[in-house]
């Protein structure tokens, strides 16, 4: 507020004072982790604050998602009906925003929206830009903005450096100009000087209305979903009803697969359905479990299910692995958000974290229809076979069942539950579920000693041994592995009945402890 006031004393009524709203920085459900309903309050709250300094109009620029747009535009809307209102998208140099959503598309619903202007700003320089908006012009009677960067910076001595002169801006508008655009300006780059030349090329010349064909975007048609039994035969067994058996193998730390190829081949020669590979398992450097997972499936004919995290990769490259699992036959994924770095060894990394688990589901079941995550046809669907995590006895339990059906309603299609000491607390989250009927398979870890359980209740995320089992461990001493096999037993045995499968994890790395609990399954 204190801002727009000072820039509207400073102009003294010679030039109108806009306020500038930029998207969130982070996504919106479901590609991402922040409410619709959140997102508008931060939007309001922005548009309150320039609304009551006393800005002349909004500009809202630099928005990628045009859901997000969408939510910032009633949020404005909200505040004040009447305000002159600017819209901008940000597009790449092929005209799609980095969602791959078409600018004749995304002008044709910006065009339907309650704005003033609309436009594109940012990312690029005049010359793409210019055909951004020619297109733009022909889908909208509204007048048309075009805020271009400087063109594209260049490291000079340290430092980034625009190229783009003044004058080839003055030119580049006078085109923008007799292209229909009735609103100009510059982004990223841009000086004092780029503007007044922008100012020399809009005195003398009055925008036009271009005489260019732009075909209407039509709303693209999923493909036929592959059925759940036929995308692989963890699949198929789970769709009738058979009950699943599956360990959990970590890659290994280094190149050599030899020592997890042979434990893989010691589960497929003991019956066990399947394997399943965690993706850098509390923030953990280690071999590509894709990788590995290719290895298992070529060199031991055990099915893996695939851990994949939303910690290391963007939108792009989700999509992109997706398509490349699936080219290469990797058909059970288990969408999970993943842990942050800073649990694991390199807590300076980088986490991105473009969507949670429940995006990275959705994104796989557009997949699954032939569609990526803007909606537009991809060729052929994909058929994978969707699993997520859930931990049955969250601290926030409510919160935690409220995911996992936002994880069902956006595709998943099976569930791996964290690993389960207490009977009792599982019993009562099974009884919270009922309206859940996609399968469900067991965690069960077989504790190693004592040490181990109280390093689990109290060190690890999502983790809980009750009070009873941990002293069981204690009075156990050297015993402990032994009781921790007799101990996950029972547990399985007591729930049984209320899964279709089980997971095992060994605590030591080996598979002596996973096959001894599934001994009676094989």
């Amino acid at each position: 507020m204190a801002a727009a006031q000072n820039a509207i004393y400073e102009a003294r009524g010679a030039a109108y004072v806009a306020g500038s709203m930029g998207p969130l920085g982070t996504g919106i459900q479901p590609l991402g982790t922040v409410s619709a309903e959140d997102a508008a309050a931060v939007f309001r709250e922005q548009a309150g604050a320039l609304i009551d300094g006393g800005v002349d109009l909004i500009i809202l620029e630099t928005f990628v998602n045009f859901k997000e747009l969408e939510i910032a535009v009633a949020a404005v809307r909200a505040r004040k009906a009447d305000i002159p209102l600017v819209a901008h998208m940000t597009f790449g140099e092929d005209g799609h925003t980095p969602l791959g959503e078409p600018i004749e598309k995304v002008a044709a619903a910006m065009d339907a929206m309650p704005i003033d202007v609309l436009g594109v700003n940012c990312s690029v320089g005049p010359a793409p830009m210019l055909e951004m908006v020619t297109k733009m012009a022909t889908v909208t009677n509204k007048p048309v903005s075009a805020m271009p960067n400087a063109g594209y910076p260049r490291m000079h001595e340290g430092r980034l450096i625009y190229m783009t002169t003044p004058e080839y801006l003055e030119t580049y508008a006078k085109r923008f100009i007799r292209s229909g655009v009735k609103v100009i300006g510059g982004c990223c780059g841009t000086t004092p000087a780029h503007i007044r030349a922008l100012h020399h090329a809009v005195k003398a010349l009055a925008p036009a209305r271009p005489a260019v064909e732009v075909k209407e975007s039509k709303k693209e048609e999923a493909a036929p979903i592959v059925p759940t039994a036929e995308k692989s035969p963890l699949a198929k067994k789970l769709s009738q009803g058979k009950f699943v058996t599956c360990v959990e193998i970590l890659p290994p730390k280094g190149a050599d697969p030899s020592k997890v190829l042979d434990m893989a081949k010691q589960l497929k020669d003991a019956g066990v359905d399947a394997c399943n590979i965690p993706d850098g398992p509390r923030a953990s450097a280690r071999m590509s479990p894709m990788s590995l997972a290719l290895l298992f499936e070529q060199k031991v004919g055990i099915e893996p299910v695939l851990h994949y995290t939303c910690r290391d990769r963007n939108i792009l490259g989700i999509q992109s692995d997706i398509l490349g699992a699936h080219a290469i036959g990797l058909r059970d994924i288990l969408a999970v958000t993943g842990d942050p770095p800073k649990l694991g060894n390199y807590p300076e990394a980088t986490a991105v974290y473009d969507v949670d688990a429940i995006g990275l589901v959705k994104i796989i079941s557009n997949l699954n229809r032939g569609l990526d995550v803007a909606g537009n046809r991809i060729g052929s669907p994909t058929a994978i076979h969707i699993g997520v995590g859930v931990n049955p006895v969250a601290i926030n339990l409510e919160q935690e069942i409220a995911r996992l059906r936002q994880k069902v309603e956006a595709g998943a299609e099976f569930i791996f539950t964290q690993p389960v000491f207490d009977t009792n607390l599982f019993i009562r989250f099974k009884n919270l579920t009922k309206d859940i009927t996609i399968p469900t398979l067991i965690g069960i870890l077989p504790l190693a000693s004592s040490r181990m359980a109280e390093f689990l209740h109290n060190e690890v995320p999502g983790m809980s041994v009750p009070d009873g089992i941990r002293k069981q461990m204690a009075d156990a001493g050297d015993k402990g592995a032994e009781l921790g096999v007799e101990l996950a037993i029972e547990a399985l045995e007591a729930m049984r009945g209320m899964v279709q499968g089980v997971y095992v994890m060994s605590p030591a790395g080996g598979v002596k402890a996973p096959l001894a609990v599934l001994k009676k399954y094989l």
